[in-house]
């Protein structure tokens, strides 16, 4: 027998594929299942009621269980992945994130991506960023169709050929309406009835400029982000290569996989939920968010939650809007470390920071 012709395939784009303006309508889609709503509603410490109860969700005007943003965010994130930043070394920022109507368990979600810039660098000639504008919908074609959330990123992307000449650009990003979608506040619902099942301390009235507040909980991420991330279909393969990144550890982050972004981001946003969001109808926007350190295997997430601002929701007495940073950490052994923040023996890391702005219930008008 003849020896077979061997094809190796390309996946995703490198720094040189990318080009002004072009438009990439990202395969597959994903419909959310029950599993996959129940697996990261839980594992992300989700603890506001829409998300767990749907009798609470149908009483404030959803028609169901309510996806987080969280949640939206992952599915439409990992869907780009593969066209993006398959070939990333890290994703730097998130910018104008902004949540349009609810989705629900049955919908289905498709993103497309239109590329605003590329900028290389003189310094590390074999990478480049790249700026893209990305928009989730639902039920494409459906009667329903809408726009769920629109955000733009940038991302660290490597180059194929290391000979090759890229150019940089930038454009303007494309002006998309989402806005948050709400649910009427109604006369005829007995919403204090059912004030119990949200925490007491967590509504607008309690939110109080210039505090920062310290979240009590704590979350260790395993292997198990391997999992979490294959679900998603999130196929980057700094996530779950060990193998490529032992053939060249030096040009990985400490020659170990590094968890999925979105897995601290979501983190973040639970950890914080019972004394920030637990009354929160939504998110409106983040305004922008960093990485600002690798999470491995065996780290732990912790979070905190500065109160920048308040102030009303147009046209919605019952409703405020809280204006807040989500501020994400671990602590690393250091031997002798001493510091002020941190336990001894420890050095207090950052990780992740969100500019968040929420629509959060009025305790007068519910509780």
């Amino acid at each position: 027998m003849s020896t077979p012709r061997v094809i190796r395939k390309k996946t995703g784009n490198f720094l040189e594929d990318f080009e002004s303006g072009q438009i990439l309508r990202h395969k597959g889609g994903k419909t959310i299942t029950e599993g996959l709503f129940t697996t990261f509603s839980d594992f992300s410490m989700s603890t506001n009621p829409l998300t767990k109860n749907d009798r609470v969700a149908r009483a404030h005007g959803f028609d169901g269980l309510v996806c987080s943003p969280g949640l939206v965010m992952l599915v439409c994130f990992s869907q780009t992945v593969e066209d993006v930043s398959e070939n990333a070394r890290a994703n730097l920022e998130y910018i104008d994130m902004r949540f349009g109507a609810p989705v629900y368990i049955g919908d289905t979600l498709e993103v497309e991506t239109k590329v605003l810039g590329v900028r290389t660098s003189a310094s590390k000639p074999n990478l480049g960023i790249v700026h893209v504008q990305s928009t989730g919908r639902k039920n494409v074609g459906g009667p329903d169709e809408s726009i769920v959330m629109t955000y733009q990123r940038k991302v660290q992307v490597y180059k194929n050929d290391l000979d090759a000449e890229v150019e940089s650009f930038q454009i303007e990003p494309d002006e998309i309406e989402c806005e948050l979608w709400l649910p009427e506040y109604r006369g005829d619902v007995d919403y204090k009835s059912m004030a119990h099942l949200f925490r007491p301390d967590a509504y607008f009235e309690d939110l109080e400029p210039g505090t920062l507040i310290a979240h009590s909980r704590g979350r260790t991420v395993t292997d198990e982000h391997i999992h979490l991330t294959g679900i998603l279909d999130n196929t980057s393969q700094v996530h779950c290569n060990q193998h490529m990144i032992d053939l060249n550890p030096s040009q990985y982050l400490g020659g170990e996989l590094i968890i999925f972004g979105g897995i601290p981001f979501v983190l973040c946003l639970g950890l914080s939920g019972p004394d920030v969001s637990d009354n929160a109808l939504g998110d409106i926007v983040f305004h922008t968010g960093r990485h600002t350190a690798p999470l491995q295997k065996g780290d732990t997430v912790f979070a905190a939650t500065e109160i920048l601002g308040k102030e009303d929701y147009p046209e919605r007495p019952d409703l405020g809007i809280a204006r807040t940073r989500l501020l994400g950490h671990k602590f690393v052994p250091e031997e002798g470390a001493t510091h002020e923040d941190a336990p001894p023996g420890f050095k207090k890391v950052p990780i992740f920071t969100l500019d968040r702005d929420i629509a959060v219930k009025r305790r007068a008008h519910y509780s």
